[in-house]
């Protein structure tokens, strides 16, 4: 695996990851929109923060990228099975821990214990995103078991 191929796939798993969590929030789905989260921890531009938080999710694409080649090589090499389990443990992290901690670093997000204020206004995610819909927790597994079997697949083919 070298770098470039990362990169590359890194960049095609991450836009597959977005398109589909964007793809079930369209369809009502989910009312999750990961990269405006992510955005508006830099700014309060609701517009401003969509493109933010693309580009910011978008570097971490890249960077977990290169965290799923490290483990894949730790695994015994790439594969798309071993990709999708690394895809699920990154989910299952991300459902169960950081969206729980998501208020505690997020300035505009109201927590669940106390109400939203004039500058805390958006809703927290709650254990398993479950607060943006009952069917968050599937759309973000399969986004991310999807992602990793494109790391494991394709950085095991060239």
């Amino acid at each position: 695996m070298s770098g470039l191929s990362i990169l590359v796939w890194g960049f095609g798993a991450t836009i597959l990851l977005t398109t589909l969590l964007a793809g079930s929030q369209g369809a009502g789905l989910t009312r999750m929109n990961l990269p405006f989260m992510i955005g508006t921890i830099f700014t309060p531009n609701r517009d401003k923060a969509k493109l933010i938080g693309f580009g910011i999710h978008l570097l971490n694409g890249w960077i977990f990228a290169f965290i799923y080649a490290v483990f894949l090589q730790a695994m015994g090499g790439p594969t798309w099975w071993r990709g999708m389990i690394i895809g699920f443990a990154h989910s299952a992290f991300l459902l169960m821990a950081l969206m729980s901690l998501l208020p505690a670093v997020h300035p505009r997000m109201a927590s669940e214990k106390r109400g939203p204020t004039a500058t805390q206004r958006l809703e927290p995610p709650g254990f398993l995103g479950l607060h943006y819909g009952y069917q968050t927790p599937l759309t973000v597994l399969l986004a991310h078991l999807l992602y990793g079997a494109v790391l494991g697949f394709f950085l095991g083919r060239f």
